[in-house]
């Protein structure tokens, strides 16, 4: 089973994913993680993807559908996956079909979380992340609070505001995504695979409440 998340930055696509992975019990795979991955093995793909990180470049669609293509092969994706952060493009979505058609697999839903700008302004606002490398936890003030004020609840490492995380900031990387996810979304929904997830932040919902809707939707 081959999922992919799809949403805007502060949708909580990454957490939604690793639960649902939990839930499905396959790997919720992304494409940072990834690159980290192969950049610490130091092999000649590692190499050229520490390359383009370390010059805040994008590292180029065919080196990452060699990476995917890298991870789709190991063993614990025989049945299936979470991919989220790929595909950013219809190019990317078309490249990764003809990928999964070669392993004799395909896409079986693409699960866009939808939030309006103004609402995810507002939650990223309140967002505050563990900068334990080993852990990165992400809390929000007002629906995931850590249980000591600023301190997480995983290492203990006092939480911090990423520099990011600021109204200006966060509407030019939300104009990007819309600039690049229509199309994308638009995709998806053209091939009948398409589940939309509508949130807000008034909603008694967490994640392990989408986590679990989505669960039974793909049981369907």
């Amino acid at each position: 089973m081959i999922v992919i998340m799809l949403g805007a930055p502060g949708t909580g696509k990454g957490t939604v994913g690793n639960l649902l992975a939990q839930k499905l019990k396959i790997p919720h795979i992304s494409s940072g993680e990834i690159f980290r991955s192969y950049i610490h093995d130091a092999d000649e793909i590692g190499d050229q993807v520490k390359a383009y990180v370390q010059e805040g470049k994008l590292v180029p669609d065919e080196l990452t559908i060699q990476l995917l293509e890298k991870r789709l092969s190991e063993p614990d994706t025989q049945n299936g996956c979470i991919l989220d952060g790929y595909p950013r493009t219809v190019v990317q979505a078309e490249s990764l079909d003809n990928l999964l058609q070669s392993q004799g697999r395909k896409v079986k839903v693409a699960v866009n979380l939808s939030l309006s700008d103004d609402e995810i302004v507002d939650r990223i606002s309140k967002r505050r992340t563990c900068p334990n490398p080993d852990c990165r936890e992400i809390y929000n003030l007002d629906f995931r609070k850590p249980k000591v004020e600023n301190i997480c609840d995983n290492c203990g490492t006092k939480l911090i505001i990423r520099e990011d995380d600021n109204e200006q900031t966060v509407r030019k990387r939300l104009e990007n995504y819309h600039n690049i996810s229509e199309n994308l979304i638009e995709f998806y929904k053209n091939k009948d695979i398409l589940y939309t997830v509508k949130l807000n932040n008034e909603s008694n919902k967490v994640s392990s409440d989408i986590a679990e809707e989505i669960g039974e939707y793909l049981k369907k």
